[in-house]
């Protein structure tokens, strides 16, 4: 476990929220499994929610970093690198500790949407989608921004998916629609996208 405080909460409260869920977990629970007191636990968070959010901030950006490296590594041309997000979630419901995703699972728990977990979980979504937007626009597709929320959708419910039927065979059939509507859809002709 890392030393410091702040960051023995922020692991143990990650861990424990995504195994058993935001409201299962007490602030007694996460004190007991970081080793923190009371007392340096409100110096670091004033209540429950602001550990929620500072951990679902993380989670974003790790995951987002994740991804970003399957996208780097997968080899895929530039108008099919989007596609690597799905062999990336393949490796991901393949692991002994998957619970879903932890985003989705945070607006079931946090449905009001004025909650500010529910708020940072949106926010991750729509940031994995501009990642997707960003990749798609770069490969020449027109309707980027429509083709990265329906790769996200296609994503969302294969993780749902594989979560219902035990094993990582959603991610591929996922993968197939996506493949299918990328090449349903249209490109700017080669270089074109560059020059304009």
């Amino acid at each position: 476990m890392p030393s410091h405080a702040r960051e023995r909460l922020l692991v143990a409260a990650e861990r424990l929220f995504y195994e058993e869920g935001i409201r299962a977990v007490g602030i007694e629970r996460i004190l007991s499994e970081s080793g923190v007191g009371r007392a340096s636990f409100y110096r670091h968070f004033p209540s429950k929610d602001d550990l929620v959010v500072e951990v679902l901030r993380r989670r974003d950006a790790n995951w987002r970093a994740w991804l970003a490296d399957r996208v780097e590594s997968s080899g895929l041309g530039a108008e099919e690198q989007p596609l690597a997000l799905f062999d990336g979630l393949r490796e991901r419901f393949t692991a002994d500790d998957f619970r879903g995703c932890a985003f989705i699972n945070t607006m079931v728990e946090e449905a009001d949407l004025g909650s500010p977990a529910h708020h940072v979980a949106h926010e991750h979504k729509e940031r994995v989608i501009a990642y997707l937007d960003g990749l798609l626009d770069g490969a020449g597709y027109q309707d980027h921004e429509g083709l990265a929320r329906q790769l996200a959708l296609l994503g969302d419910g294969a993780i749902v998916t594989a979560l219902r039927e035990g094993t990582p065979d959603a991610a591929g059939r996922a993968r197939t629609v996506a493949q299918a509507v990328l090449r349903a859809a249209e490109r700017l002709p080669q270089g074109a996208h560059a020059a304009g």
